[in-house]
Parts: structure tokens; sequence; C-alpha cells
């Protein structure tokens, strides 16, 4: 006979294999910085020190992927000194996401901030 803590865990593995599992895709984010005039090796930093790289994002649609290229325009605090632009584009399990379009504004309040 089993233990009911057992029946328990049985029955809850039985609908987690039933249920339907959300798969996640690949988002490619293409990352090309603009740095503020003598700052490139510092804004090149999150490249390796190139001006432009990949990043991989898991994402479940090409619009979350969108959203992670949006999220990714970001440049807070002392980066804004550094950074002075951002251009990136995103591809979603290898199609180009919006047509390949540029997910940061430039007229963002955080760009256009160096000295």
């Amino acid at each position: 006979m089993m233990k009911p803590i057992v029946v328990a865990f049985l029955a809850c593995l039985a609908s987690l294999t039933a249920a339907p599992v959300a798969t996640a895709g690949e988002c490619n984010l293409t990352v090309s910085r603009t740095a503020c005039p003598g700052k490139e090796k510092d804004s090149y930093s999150k490249c390796n020190g190139a001006q432009k790289c990949e990043e991989l994002k898991v994402a479940d649609s090409a619009a979350a992927c969108g959203k992670e290229a949006v999220r990714a325009c970001d440049n807070v605090g002392p980066r804004q000194k550094i950074t002075m632009s951002k251009i990136i584009t995103a591809k979603f399990e290898g199609a180009l996401v919006d047509g390949g379009k540029n997910f940061c504004a430039a007229d963002r309040s955080d760009f256009n901030k160096c000295d």
C-alpha cells in the first residue's frame, strides 16, 4: 500500500507531464554602441572590446524578443557618461523582429549625456 504522500506526488507529477509546456526560443540581439569621446574602452567592454556584438537571450515569441531588445537599450547611471547611444536589432529563431528595426529610440532621455 502506498503512503498518501507518495500518491499525491505521483498525481502531481502526472499533471505536470500532461500540461502544455511553453518552449522558449532563441532571441539574438545585435548591439552596437556609440561611445562618448575618449570612452571607447569602457563603452565597448560589454562586447569584449568590440563596438558591436551579439547578446543571446531567451524569449517565448518574437514580441517577447522585441521587449528584450527594448530593455537592453537602457543606459543607466554612470554608463550615460560612457556610452552616448546604442543601436539594437533582434532576431527570433533566426528571423528579424519587426523588419530589423532599431529598438532604441534616438531621442531617449538616457542617451546623448556625454560631457
